[in-house]
């Protein structure tokens, strides 16, 4: 393994706000962002800086990705390069973690794909994304009462009214997020032109504000952000036990690579 291997965090077209972009702008473990270029591929760039071949080899690699500090602090090293460029410029974000041997390399991927970032690129000109997740609430604590209530013949019975009612509860929540994943597609459905279907978020990574049932990307033209957000907070309107959390505006991480992911589809 070389000493450094080149780190890529996005394909850009290569102009001057990019350049300007990368001013004082460092990536993963502190070190300066540069551009790659390739000759026969003139217009666009890629972001690279150099890491340890050391902690970014195969092995080691394999090793970090289950360390959650290592991924966290490499993660926001890469959102921060990301969406500084895209504060400029319409940009492909590569995944997380996108290592080459040297630059060369990265050189010699612009060329291979050229024509087709250079059309993902267009495609995702004036647009952005946006998160939005469905979450069951958790239910209310409800401790035991210290005496039967009146009308209640024992504690047990009162324990197994208590069960009853929150597993009813909890029912009603999940009938209540699926509807509201409805309207969502329904109200996104005028103005987002893509959607990539996510897992929930589940363990460390899940926020803890219930749980995460559904959680969608959708790709937005700039000039209806407005109403799409606003149709989409509307969505759990009169519904009880849920609740929905739109992020973003982001750069278009779900929408950058034309094979991946497998569950892209048009927009609802």
């Amino acid at each position: 393994m070389t000493a450094t291997v080149s780190y890529a965090y996005a394909v850009a077209r290569d102009t001057p706000a990019l350049e300007e972009a990368l001013t004082g702008l460092s990536g993963v473990s502190g070190a300066p962002v540069r551009l790659v270029r390739a000759e026969s591929c003139d217009g666009l760039a890629a972001a690279v800086s150099p890491v340890s071949g050391s902690e970014f080899g195969e092995d080691a690699l394999r090793s970090h990705l289950e360390d959650l500090d290592w991924l966290e602090a490499t993660a926001r090293a890469h959102h921060r390069v990301v969406e500084t460029l895209a504060a400029r410029t319409t940009v492909l974000p590569l995944r997380l973690v996108t290592v080459y041997l040297d630059d060369e390399r990265v050189r010699s991927v612009l060329e291979g794909r050229c024509d087709a970032f250079d059309s993902r690129l267009d495609e995702l000109a004036s647009r952005a994304e946006w998160g939005v997740k469905v979450f069951v609430d958790e239910p209310a604590d409800q401790p035991p009462a210290t005496r039967p209530p009146a009308g209640e013949a024992s504690p047990g019975r009162a324990y197994l009214n208590r069960r009853r009612t929150q597993r009813a509860a909890r029912e009603n929540a999940y009938r209540s997020a699926g509807e509201a994943a409805e309207r969502i597609e329904s109200a996104a459905r005028p103005y987002a032109v893509g959607r990539v279907r996510h897992r929930p978020q589940q363990g460390g990574i899940a926020p803890r504000t219930g749980e995460n049932v559904t959680n969608d990307a959708y790709l937005v033209p700039l000039r209806h952000t407005e109403e799409f957000r606003a149709g989409v907070a509307r969505a759990a309107d009169g519904l009880t036990g849920v609740h929905i959390e739109i992020t973003g505006p982001w750069a278009p991480y779900s929408f950058a690579a034309p094979d991946t992911p497998e569950d892209r589809e048009e927009a609802p």
